[in-house]
């Protein structure tokens, strides 16, 4: 059985999708939910679900001993649903292939620092793009810049509003997150 870690910084929406997908899996469960944000609407969630929550500071996460000695415990797979801040490059040294994120648009387009939730919703509208998407993608040291996974698009109307695109991209990624994870695990468990 995988242990699934996940880390993210607000509403966990994702997280829980992701939980509730695992929660009867003989093939993973999510352990842990990690956050950044002590007032993150994930913690109620995790509770709600009878997943552990841990909550950390900056320096924790970027101490070279704290978060990494708790992971390398507890996680075979790290799960970035909405999760805010860069991984440092002790975790991602320790866990290779082993930290996944989501990004709501196709990368290469609207990736990098500062372009998260809104942000990449807004810029999709105002530069008039006729389709964006998810992108599922390993974590490197660079910001939305590891080997893409899997990618889905959707339509951008001409009369869509960044909300309209946000609510299309929470779509896709409560569709195909948990899904392209279990398929990764699968295929890491077989190959």
């Amino acid at each position: 059985m995988k242990r699934i870690v996940i880390f993210a910084s607000g509403s966990g929406t994702n997280a829980e999708n992701i939980s509730r997908f695992f929660k009867q899996s003989s093939l993973a469960s999510v352990v842990h939910i990690l956050t950044n944000n002590k007032n993150a609407k994930v913690i109620g969630r995790s509770k709600k679900l009878n997943i552990n929550s841990l909550v950390f500071s900056k320096d924790e996460f970027n101490d070279e001993v704290k978060v990494l000695k708790f992971l390398k415990k507890e996680a075979d797979l790290i799960v970035l649903a909405g999760f805010l801040w860069k991984i440092p490059a002790h975790i991602i040294e320790a866990f290779p292939n082993k930290i996944i994120n989501i990004h709501p648009a196709l990368l290469p387009k609207y990736g990098g620092k500062g372009m998260y939730g809104m942000n990449v919703h807004k810029a999709v509208v105002a530069n008039k793009e006729k389709e964006t998407g998810i992108t599922i993608h390993y974590v490197n040291e660079h910001y939305d810049e590891g080997a893409i996974i899997f990618q889905a698009k959707t339509p951008v109307l001409p009369s869509d509003f960044a909300q309209d695109v946000a609510d299309k991209i929470h779509i896709l990624e409560q569709k195909h997150f948990s899904k392209v994870i279990e398929d990764l695990i699968k295929s890491n468990i077989d190959g």
